[in-house]
């Protein structure tokens, strides 16, 4: 395997996505950032689809599907957690509220939510989890935990650290 210099001047084995942006590199003649543009968002892709991809392994040979986990950790992480409307989920899913519906009703049947109409306006119907649905989520959460931190292991704590302080820097380059 060849290696890539980095900016100190050490040299770092390349990886695909190395070869990725060499086939690219006669289209960033004009301004060579575009490689090192493609080349960042192209590896945060392809992390984002290991993850996926564990995350779906996790719940293959399961009843609990991965819709239910995201479904139970929406409600648990939400502003007021622990209580939402079909609604909100819906929304912090990205699902439709027919999709949500249909979601709600599996985590009903299995005992891990009440869906309740709300007795100060009867308009209103309450999601909240059950004992039994908190601990499910926990569980889930913590095993996603475990495969996020796997993931990133080729990194030393202060490593974590400065991407964290980079893409921090994207992120609030958004707002203004």
């Amino acid at each position: 395997m060849t290696e890539q210099p980095t900016d100190a001047g050490e040299r770092q084995p390349r990886d695909v996505v190395d070869d990725h942006v060499t086939r690219w590199a006669g289209f960033w003649e004009k301004d060579p950032a575009y490689g090192e543009v493609e080349g960042a968002l192209t590896r945060m892709q392809h992390i984002l689809k290991r993850m996926r991809r564990g995350d779906a392994a996790a719940f293959a040979e399961s009843d609990f599907t991965l819709e239910d986990y995201g479904t139970l950790h929406a409600l648990m992480v939400q502003p007021y957690p622990t209580e939402a409307t079909p609604a909100q989920l819906a929304e912090a899913t990205h699902v439709t509220r027919a999709a949500m519906t249909s979601r709600l009703d599996r985590l009903l049947a299995a005992g891990l939510v009440t869906r309740e109409v709300d007795a100060g306006d009867r308009r209103r119907v309450v999601v909240r989890p059950t004992a039994a649905g908190r601990a499910v989520w926990e569980r889930h959460v913590h095993e996603a935990m475990d495969r996020e931190r796997a993931l990133l292991s080729a990194l030393t704590p202060e490593e974590l650290r400065q991407l964290n302080a980079l893409l921090r820097t994207v992120v609030r380059s958004f707002d203004g």
